[in-house]
């Protein structure tokens, strides 16, 4: 039913491209496919995109759009929490790049997962994000939230995202990020290069 729906096989699409020139690894979440949810096939692509973007020494770029856990593939789906996480952390272990955007809405155990783990992380404006959703959270503690509370704007102030950003203008903010670290990156090889020489390595 599903994909009768949607017209998609799956809530992810995956693939390799270029932002500018920039060459990096996508995994682009689709809410219109059970809700953008996170399953075993789901974790499966992540993971194997996050392998061949160490493989190939490139960024990864992550755009969720998701309820959460496949809540109908029981502890499978959440087993894809610390598989798409463990992956994360090789490539942090690996010095590469990971841009996670956080788009409406992004929540559930994608959020406690991969969609929290970026390098940098970025939010499209009014975007709700968080693990519960404000209204299971306020029933369970009994009192009010504050104002925005989970909004983008919200986990700027608090630190939990590092820009809001227009979805006219992620294509460019992406791209100066990605330029960003390509020219650190070559900028501390030259460094290290340099050093080599001059101890005759």
């Amino acid at each position: 039913a599903a994909k009768r729906k949607s017209g998609l096989n799956e809530a992810v699409h995956t693939g390799s491209g270029r932002i500018d020139g920039h060459l990096a690894m996508l995994a682009l979440l689709e809410f219109a496919f059970l809700g953008g949810s996170m399953g075993s096939v789901m974790g499966e692509k992540i993971a194997r995109l996050t392998r061949m973007a160490i493989e190939e020494r490139v960024p990864l770029v992550t755009v969720s759009s998701t309820g959460g856990a496949r809540m109908q593939e029981g502890i499978f789906s959440l087993m894809q929490m610390a598989k798409t996480s463990a992956m994360l952390a090789r490539l942090h272990e690996e010095g590469l790049l990971h841009i996670a955007i956080q788009a409406h809405p992004t929540t559930g155990g994608v959020t406690a997962s991969f969609a929290s783990l970026g390098d940098i992380i970025i939010a499209e404006p009014g975007a709700l994000i968080g693990f519960a959703g404000p209204r299971v959270i306020q029933q369970t503690i009994k009192q009010d939230l504050p104002g925005g509370f989970q909004r983008a704007e919200f986990m700027l102030s608090h630190g939990m995202v590092d820009m809001v950003v227009r979805r006219k203008d992620l294509k460019r903010t992406v791209s100066r990020v990605l330029a960003f670290f390509a020219d650190e990156g070559r900028d501390r090889a030259e460094d290290a290069l340099d050093q080599a020489r001059r101890q005759g390595l």
